[in-house]
């Protein structure tokens, strides 16, 4: 019943959204887009994640700038709210966009603003979440994602014991995916979930919540170790296990390889995350953005559901393995890990 309502709800925002952005395109002032704008919209869904703010949108923007001199990249980050992007979505349009690169807060949702703004002659590229109708999409292979996570627990305890699954927001594809994959290896092992949780805004907050009330019904010591799709919810999940008064932590997994989560690994906090070059994902939808506003080819692409796509591939991080993937790409120096508060965590690891 709350699916459908949610539903119910987001579609009646697609119809006000779509009659919206069709007034706007019968606008001559350039309400379409128009041929000759080279405005580049880039709208992200939060915040809460650190990637987006810290990489995702400088290492976007740079790349325009180094492609295109007269190209204008309009920024909007929906703050996890969909109806809130929808009104984004609709502005930038409104202001003159030529292309919109949408990460969707609800790719459900999101399939309304594609087609509101091509009714207006806008393409969109899909970004990191696939939506249905897009004009290009490019992520990473999500379901091989929750894979490695998976079968890296698996590796890390033995394929045996109690674990806790907690997944990212059901109204993100991306987080249906990697749990599909992370099932994938997991229910073919000898592990037992105990408990799972899809969390509704991948929050470390709640992350935390949920793990502090499993641990009044799994004992915390026999606890084998904690699935978490993304780094914060890792995080979220280590500061319930020390409140708890663990000193030593089971594997728990990750994604983003964000700067806290590789330093849990040098310290070994956490087990693994899933390194996926922001950079490579964040410079081709620059490039895909700049080519269509100039009008030229954006390249071979591969096809994903129906829509053209660049797809690439993820790596596991754990502590063997830092320097050679996060450092050798330059996505954080050894500086940035080794601060003087890791120092002797770094010198065993091989970071010195």
């Amino acid at each position: 019943m709350k699916k459908f309502a949610r539903t119910a709800v987001g579609a009646a925002s697609v119809v006000v959204l779509a009659a919206a952005l069709g007034a706007c395109g019968g606008d001559d002032d350039g309400g379409d887009g128009g041929s000759d704008s080279k405005t580049i919209a880039l709208l992200l869904p939060e915040t809460k994640t650190t990637r987006y703010e810290a990489f995702d949108k400088p290492l976007f923007e740079a790349k325009v700038q180094e492609l295109c001199d007269d190209c204008e990249v309009k920024y909007l980050n929906a703050d996890q709210d969909a109806s809130k992007q929808q009104q984004q979505a609709e502005s930038a349009i409104t202001d003159g966009a030529a292309v919109l690169v949408l990460d969707p807060v609800d790719s459900e949702a999101a399939v309304g603003i594609v087609k509101s703004a091509q009714s207006s002659e806008v393409p969109v590229i899909a970004y990191d979440r696939f939506i249905e109708g897009a004009d290009y999409y490019m992520s990473f292979d999500n379901e091989r994602v929750g894979e490695l996570q998976g079968q890296a627990l698996v590796d890390a305890t033995g394929g045996t014991g109690d674990i806790l699954m907690l997944n990212g927001a059901p109204t993100d594809p991306n987080a249906a995916q990697f749990k599909a994959g992370a099932h994938k290896a997991i229910d073919a092992s000898g592990l037992n979930v105990v408990a799972e949780f899809d969390n509704p805004d991948w929050s470390p907050d709640n992350a935390q919540k949920f793990v502090t009330s499993q641990l009044n019904n799994v004992d915390g010591a026999s606890l084998a170790g904690v699935y978490a799709a993304n780094d914060g919810q890792a995080g979220g999940v280590i500061a319930a296990l020390r409140a708890d008064g663990m000193t030593k932590f089971p594997p728990v997994t990750g994604q983003d390889a964000e700067l806290a989560a590789i330093q849990r690994i040098v310290t070994g906090d956490q087990f693994m995350t899933i390194y996926k070059s922001i950079k490579t994902e964040a410079e081709k939808a620059a490039e895909v953005a700049v080519a269509i506003v100039n009008g030229d080819d954006v390249g071979d692409t591969t096809d994903f559901q129906g829509v053209k796509s660049f797809i690439f591939d993820p790596v596991v991080v754990t502590t063997d393995n830092i320097k050679d993937s996060v450092v050798a790409d330059g996505f954080y120096s050894v500086e940035d890990i080794c601060t003087p508060e890791y120092a002797d965590a770094c010198a065993a690891a091989g970071l010195s």
